[in-house]
């Protein structure tokens, strides 16, 4: 019989509520899509399903996710006091616990649409490609940013029941950015991950890492721009890009050395350009400017 009371502190470092930026990461993008396919406030019901939902789904990923690498994160020492690879919560309660979140998730979804809830098998589909990829790729990142940005188009399917061409450069740009901070993430573990042959974009871009994820940075301000165009946005929009490239820039100086810290620092600080972008959105339909 297992002792909820007793284990649900490790249930919750397990879904890393304790660590709410990857909540955030996942939220920001999703609310951007909200707001655009509202053209303002979305229906608070589909506010409430999608704020519920990133919780629920990233919570439902970082569990899966330890549950498909318990066999190699114990080797990796950042990670050996998680409570699955330390030995706090079993197998089977991982999937237990998986399985309700999972549950719950699409609940949620069918408050939506059926184009919605169709759409949701598909990013299913995108995060069980993702779990094995770092086994098998250094692409891994990208995996997960296809997986992760998902919900951008699912969002804007609730909210106007249809995905439009518009969308699709929106979800690049997620998945681009996405790209970035995980290699950012890759870069703070890279050396535990070359002694396991775990493979990661850090590995594969080595020294040249710094440049690429800079230009990929700058693919997603430039790509953010064509995106204020065919929504038609305003100033406070392009002055969020601005913010967001200094945020960019900040991120750059942070990694120069490649110091495990810096790099956590600079994947942290995304959540910044998440917020900066969503601020543009937000003011340029509160006040049409």
């Amino acid at each position: 019989m297992i002792d909820l009371k007793k284990q649900f502190p490790h249930y919750i470092a397990l879904m890393r509520l304790d660590r709410p930026v990857g909540i955030l990461l996942l939220l920001w993008p999703t609310l951007w899509s909200l707001w655009l396919a509202a053209e303002g406030w979305p229906d608070w019901q589909n506010l409430v399903v999608f704020v519920l939902g990133c919780i629920l789904i990233r919570s439902a990923g970082c569990v899966i996710n330890d549950y498909a690498g318990r066999d190699i994160d114990h080797h990796v020492k950042r990670i050996t006091n998680h409570p699955l690879s330390s030995g706090k919560v079993s197998d089977k309660e991982t999937l237990i616990l998986f399985t309700a979140l999972c549950a719950l998730t699409f609940v949620l979804v069918l408050l939506t649409n059926w184009l919605t809830v169709m759409l949701l098998f598909c990013g299913m589909a995108l995060a069980f490609c993702y779990l094995f990829m770092k086994r098998y790729t250094h692409l891994a990142p990208i995996f997960l940013g296809a997986a992760f940005s998902w919900s951008v188009v699912m969002a804007f399917a609730a909210q106007r029941d249809a995905v439009p061409p518009q969308i699709w450069l929106l979800y690049t740009v997620v998945v681009v950015w996405t790209v970035v901070y995980g290699t950012f993430y890759a870069m703070m573990g890279r050396d535990d991950d070359l002694k396991i042959g775990v493979k990661s974009t850090a590995i594969l871009f080595a020294d040249a890492d710094r440049v690429i994820t800079a230009s990929m940075q700058a693919f997603v301000i430039f790509s953010l721009v064509l995106l204020g165009q065919r929504f038609e946005l305003g100033s406070f929009y392009y002055l969020s890009l601005v913010a967001a490239g200094g945020f960019f820039v900040y991120q750059q100086y942070l990694i120069r050395e490649r110091k495990p810290d810096a790099c956590f620092k600079a994947f942290l600080n995304n959540n910044w350009v998440g917020a900066s972008v969503f601020a543009g959105i937000f003011l340029h339909y509160q006040f049409g400017v």
